[in-house]
């Protein structure tokens, strides 16, 4: 086996957000050397990375340079020049998730066309090139459209009601679904070493926005019977055999009103759905994210206790210098653990960070959950 830990091994991330942030947490912990490369000079990594380059995540030179410098290639956001990617690995480098599954992943359209082909329950879509095209068939309201690529957090996802609302859609390739009723929204984080070694997490819940389309609360595990949670988990497990993907593979899902689970979609990555498990987890996601591209054994993905997250985002009406009012009151309740992103500047709707609240009883921790939410709030200057 390598030396990963105090050695010349040298990990790249292509992503330097919330999510690389977090991540460092667990290479500082094993004292793996961590190079960033993101976009933005004041990306949360930063400050905190042993080296970090900045560039694009979609030119090819930078990525393709970047990668020259590491001795294996990871990521935390899938938005990356794939292109770089395979010539890379071509070349000899490690990376993980592999390529070939990223273009699939970070195509909506190529993504639902997988599952289809490998008989993974989702719901009926079709794809166009343009909004021209869209146009042009003969469409049965309401549906959901996406777009195919560069979509995030509510972003690129619109509920078409009426012909109307189609004027408001971006021009650009895209796929429809079927807007299908449904009592949750679940998701799965499973994990899969080079070796083939594949575990899940929980089911876990997730509670939206109504108008942002963005996760305000995660809940573990979800308020389910054991049987949906069973059959989610197996159908979680069958996604991730049937890319053979190494690293983290977040999803979605959601259990209909007759209690079948179909896939929404998939992120190849730490994700929003799994930050509980830094509190209330034996391994985080992000501590498990290292083992799986790095061949270590998996660890494991039980609960200790309930976790609830609740996420921090920007409130409406403010942009500017943030300031989180009403921390101390926060700190005060019991089995609440903070985690600001670093992000300097809240606008509204942006993740800006998010409380972990853990508790023996998931009753009870969804109530202090509540009593977070309300309490703390994230504003400017």
């Amino acid at each position: 086996m390598k030396n990963y830990f105090s050695s010349n091994f040298k990990l790249g991330v292509l992503g330097g957000g919330q999510l690389g942030k977090m991540l460092l947490t667990e290479t500082q912990k094993f004292d793996i050397y961590t190079s960033i490369l993101d976009a933005a000079k004041d990306a949360p990594c930063a400050q905190i990375c042993n080296e970090f380059h900045l560039g694009s995540l979609l030119d090819f030179d930078t990525v393709y340079n970047f990668g020259k410098k590491v001795d294996l290639l990871t990521i935390e956001i899938e938005h990356v020049n794939t292109d770089a990617l395979l010539k890379l690995e071509k070349e000899g480098l490690e990376i993980y998730p592999q390529p070939s599954v990223l273009q699939i992943i970070q195509h909506k359209g190529k993504q639902k066309d997988f599952f289809v082909a490998n008989n993974i329950p989702t719901s009926p879509h079709k794809r166009f090139n343009n909004l021209q095209s869209l146009k042009k068939e003969t469409l049965n309201f309401p549906f959901v459209w996406k777009s195919a690529q560069f979509g995030y957090d509510g972003t690129g996802v619109k509920i078409v009601r009426t012909k109307n609302d189609l004027d408001v859609l971006t021009d650009t390739e895209c796929i429809i679904e079927e807007l299908i009723p449904f009592k949750n929204e679940l998701a799965v984080i499973v994990a899969r070493n080079k070796n083939g070694e594949i575990k899940t997490y929980p089911v876990v819940e997730m509670e939206f926005h109504p108008e942002a389309n963005q996760v305000e609360y995660v809940i573990c595990p979800a308020r389910i019977s054991d049987e949906v949670a069973s059959k989610a988990r197996k159908i979680a497990l069958n996604v991730a055999e049937s890319f053979q993907h190494i690293g983290l593979l977040a999803v979605e899902l959601f259990q209909t009103e007759d209690d079948q689970i179909l896939v929404n979609e998939v992120a190849p990555r730490t994700h929003n759905s799994g930050h509980y498990s830094i509190e209330a987890s034996y391994t985080s996601q992000f501590e498990q994210h290292l083992r799986s591209i790095l061949n270590l054994p998996l660890g494991n993905t039980d609960s200790k206790v309930a976790g609830i997250m609740v996420n921090l985002v920007g409130e409406e009406g403010f942009s500017g210098e943030v300031v989180y009012e009403n921390m101390e009151e926060i700190l005060k309740m019991d089995g609440v653990t903070p985690h600001i992103y670093g992000k300097k500047q809240t606008r509204p709707f942006r993740k800006m960070g998010h409380v972990t609240v853990v508790n023996n009883k998931l009753a009870e921790a969804r109530k202090v959950a509540e009593k977070v939410k309300n309490t703390i709030r994230v504003i400017s200057k």
